[in-house]
């Protein structure tokens, strides 16, 4: 998750210029575990790794206030979702993979791993609105933390509401997988293992 966090965050870490090599809370500097959480630096737009102290911390909602909310665990997979190819291209999305965050403070987005990172674009109101109505479970998103995967890459159809560190995750296995203009048969092997990850935690 480390290497993940540095491609894909803007900002630096608090763990900077400890010389052991070992993993440290962006919070505290403390060691982490192997399997640890991770936190939301909501202002810079950023994912921290958190020990498990600072993750207890910030376990309310309140805690962080507007600058820290801790990412949650699990994914869902919502079948039978409803969302067509007519739905889909009123979102304004021009490619088969994204995710969509609810912000607190501002309107939905849509994110799209490329060779280049997570480009983002607004999602019209109305169309989002349509899809909560077609798929309900999709107004139970936390509000940015958490986020609605969509996979229509190769014929699939999936829909999933996962964590918003499994979509960075995502983003920098594209962007490290990705070859010439249309990505390559390995960048879409590795996005195929990710959804059967997935499912394999649902």
């Amino acid at each position: 998750m480390r290497g993940l966090a540095r491609a894909a965050r803007t900002t630096g870490a608090s763990s900077r210029g400890v010389g052991d090599g070992r993993e440290r809370c962006d919070l505290c500097a403390e060691p982490l575990a192997p399997e640890h959480r991770h936190l939301l630096d909501v202002p810079a737009d950023a994912i921290n790794c958190a020990c498990r102290a600072c993750a207890l911390l910030f376990d309310r909602q309140s805690a962080g206030g507007r600058h820290y909310r801790l990412i949650p665990t699990g994914a869902r997979r919502l079948d039978d979702c409803g969302i067509d190819d007519l739905l889909w291209v009123s979102l304004g999305v021009p490619v088969d993979l994204a995710f969509f965050v609810r912000h607190a403070d501002g309107p939905v987005t849509a994110g799209y791993p490329s060779p280049l990172g997570a480009l983002r674009s607004t999602v019209d109101p109305q169309a989002w609105q349509e899809m909560t109505r077609t798929a309900p479970a999709i107004a139970e998103l936390e509000e940015d933390v958490q986020a609605l995967l969509v996979n229509r890459s190769r014929g699939a159809q999936e829909h999933w509401l996962v964590p918003l560190d499994d979509c960075y995750r995502l983003v920098a296995l594209v962007r490290t997988h990705w070859k010439g203009l249309g990505g390559g048969s390995e960048v879409w092997d590795q996005v195929e293992r990710f959804f059967a990850e997935l499912s394999a935690r649902d």
